[in-house]
């Protein structure tokens, strides 16, 4: 089988997209007010912004005052909606890591997040877990395929995201960029690729 990696983004491709209505209840407002605050303020997080100063931007946007104490519990909070991974990816990832495929994580998410994430189980499996908060640079920046690209000592890798500017970004950068729609459609493109077996794949055929 090839030796080509496969690197996955983490939130909504290994995860369930995040439910914002504890965070929204914390702070008092309506998820749909809140909802526009939380993500407008994303990037500059995933940036390398401390958890404190994106709290306190959200928190000025909302009209709500955000201490050092309830930024740290709006972290908290925020992390446990980002920890759902769904079965069928991390059947992926395991059928993967068991053939011997190398794998790598590439994420925007911010530093703090990051470590909560390289302590999850799943991550085992994983060679390299890369997160834009601790790079200063996210996706898709050409910037961060370079550092993408240093860090696996490659460019010979699939990778995987729900968005489609960033799987433009890496194929621009000389990766194989595939669009996320869900763990059996990557399984095809894998098998297509060379890097898995063509086999029924149980329940991930109807996902």
């Amino acid at each position: 089988m090839s030796r080509r990696w496969v690197v996955f983004d983490y939130g909504k491709v290994i995860s369930e997209p995040p439910s914002l209505d504890a965070l929204a209840t914390r702070l008092g407002v309506p998820e749909d007010r809140f909802a526009p605050s939380y993500w407008g303020a994303r990037q500059a997080y995933d940036h390398g912004t401390s958890d404190v100063e994106y709290w306190r931007t959200v928190g000025r946007d909302l009209g709500v005052p955000v201490s050092e104490e309830l930024a740290h519990e709006l972290t908290g909070l925020d992390a446990e909606s980002w920890l759902r991974p769904t079965p069928e990816a991390v059947e992926l990832i395991v059928e993967l890591a068991a053939a011997d495929v190398p794998l790598a994580l590439l994420s925007n998410a911010p530093a703090s997040f990051g470590k909560i994430v390289s302590e999850q189980p799943w991550t085992e499996h994983f060679r390299h877990l890369v997160f834009s908060g601790d790079l200063g640079v996210a996706k898709p920046s050409p910037a961060i395929w370079e550092a993408l690209a240093a860090r696996l000592g490659t460019r010979d890798c699939v990778f995987f995201d729900d968005r489609r500017d960033n799987v433009d970004g890496a194929v621009t950068a000389g990766l194989i960029g595939v669009w996320w729609q869900g763990a059996a459609h990557a399984r095809d493109e894998l098998v297509r690729l060379g890097l898995l077996h063509a086999k029924p794949y149980g329940h991930l055929a109807d996902a």
